[in-house]
């Protein structure tokens, strides 16, 4: 007997294993490249508060790092849109600190701003926020996987995967 309604839940994940992963290879890249090489640059990442720390001499330096860090996400499959970049501080002996989120976890606006776009189709789907996350629950796969669609397309300033189809 089949299930009377389906379900999914969209959710904004970064595998932080990844994230350290393509921190690690980009620190190797910055220490062997000759123009980067005297920057004496440092990143580390707070996995906890889903933070990254650049640390490094100049702006060219800075600029040049989160560029590395940007191109080895993209080998590691780790969402572009997951870095918040802050503004560049100084730091001790005229060093420049950046701070980086990481961002997870769907906010509640982020999540108004799905279930409203949801609701403007017009299907028989329902959409409730959980915590991070939100479900979306219909009678027919067809119109869960037009809302997965819609919302692939859509260009949100954070990243979305799809879990728990059910």
């Amino acid at each position: 007997m089949a299930k009377s309604s389906s379900s999914f839940d969209v959710v904004s994940e970064v595998d932080l294993q990844e994230v350290d992963n393509a921190i690690n290879q980009a620190l190797k890249e910055i220490h062997q490249r000759y123009d980067l090489k005297a920057s004496d640059t440092e990143i580390t990442l707070n996995k906890k508060d889903q933070l990254i720390t650049i640390n490094t001499k100049d702006d060219y330096a800075y600029k040049q790092s989160l560029e590395i860090i940007r191109s080895k996400f993209v080998k590691r499959n780790v969402p572009l849109k997951a870095l918040n970049p802050k503004e560049p501080e100084p730091a001790a002996s005229g060093r420049i600190k950046i701070i980086i989120n990481l961002n997870s976890g769907i906010s509640k606006e982020n999540a108004k701003k799905i279930t409203k776009m949801i609701k403007d189709m017009n299907l028989k789907v329902s959409a409730q926020i959980l915590d991070e996350k939100l479900r979306v629950q219909g009678a027919k796969k067809d119109e869960l996987q037009a809302v997965m669609q819609a919302i692939r397309e859509a260009d949100f300033d954070f990243p979305t995967q799809f879990i728990n189809f059910q």
